[in-house]
């Protein structure tokens, strides 16, 4: 477990050299949803991680039978301008990611047409994949493949709205929610009418018209908006916020990672580690004996 939240720290610091390199989030990371001027949750729905609103509006959150779980109450606070700030900041960064596919295709319906530039959609590497202008998908599902490289990152840059009626966003061969980042340049609407689909990743509206609308389904990740975000009968199951929230602290892990060095040797170096402290011990209760 603590390998894992080293690996996710590692990746919302943006310190990841293999593949694409995920953007810092900085104070929005322990935020599951953030709305510019309000946020709005109807129930049956239930939010898991941090909630805040800013700037806000005159009603800058309305919940309507929620459930608010593992996080902070919503407020427009110092908390939330620091993080409405940090994910504009990561939305540029994303911005300016450059393209490794660039997608044509506007609309996908039942899988058809079936591949994302040259990828099947049910393998899809890591790698930044930019549609120039809206895209809609219907019925559809993208499986984000790990075999390649489980710590990757999946980046999704939408130049205009980013529309999905059924749309399933999965992950597999250790593939993880929060190493996949979506950059929506107008709305994002999110519809279905069963559970799932789920959607794994990070949605970051970060443009003039960035508003979330969900109706339905699951997201583990993120909803970050720069305008609003509408949730009705939504599951957000804030996971990497939470992450974020939870006192893993990246730089005591990073001074670990430092001394343990890479992959499978690090165990060893560790192991190493904690028989010396052993020993080092021992010695201290030599001397008191005598």
């Amino acid at each position: 477990m603590r390998r894992l939240l080293l690996v996710i720290c590692v990746l919302s610091m943006g310190s990841l050299a293999r593949a694409q390199t995920a953007p810092s989030l900085g104070a929005a990371a322990t935020f599951a949803v953030l709305g510019g001027t309000n946020v709005t949750c109807t129930a049956p729905g239930v939010i898991t991680g941090d909630v805040g609103v800013s700037p806000g509006s005159a009603v800058p959150f309305t919940n309507t039978g929620c459930t608010i779980a593992g996080g902070t109450p919503p407020a427009t606070n110092t908390a939330a301008a620091l993080a409405h700030t940090a994910f504009l900041n990561a939305y540029g960064a994303l911005v300016l990611t450059p393209c490794t596919q660039t997608i044509a295709t506007a609309a996908f319906t039942d899988n058809v047409p079936a591949v994302l530039g040259p990828f099947p959609l049910g393998n899809i590497p890591p790698g930044v994949y930019c549609f120039p202008a809206a895209v809609t998908f219907t019925r559809t599902t993208l499986t984000l493949d790990g075999s390649t490289n489980p710590n990757g990152i999946w980046i999704f840059k939408v130049g205009a709205a980013l529309t999905g009626t059924e749309f399933q966003v999965v992950t597999a061969n250790g593939a993880q929610a929060c190493n996949v980042f979506w950059a929506v340049g107008a709305a994002g609407t999110l519809t279905t009418s069963t559970l799932p689909p789920v959607f794994q990743g990070n949605i970051l509206a970060g443009g003039p018209a960035g508003s979330v609308t969900i109706t339905g389904g699951n997201l583990i990740g993120r909803v970050l908006a720069n305008v609003a975000v509408t949730l009705t009968g939504t599951n957000v199951h804030g996971t990497c916020a939470l992450v974020s929230q939870g006192g893993a602290g990246c730089k005591n892990d990073d001074d670990d990672r430092d001394h343990e060095g890479d992959d499978d040797h690090g165990e060893g170096k560790r192991h190493h580690k904690d028989h010396h402290d052993k020993d080092d011990k021992d010695h201290r209760d030599d001397d008191r004996d005598h």
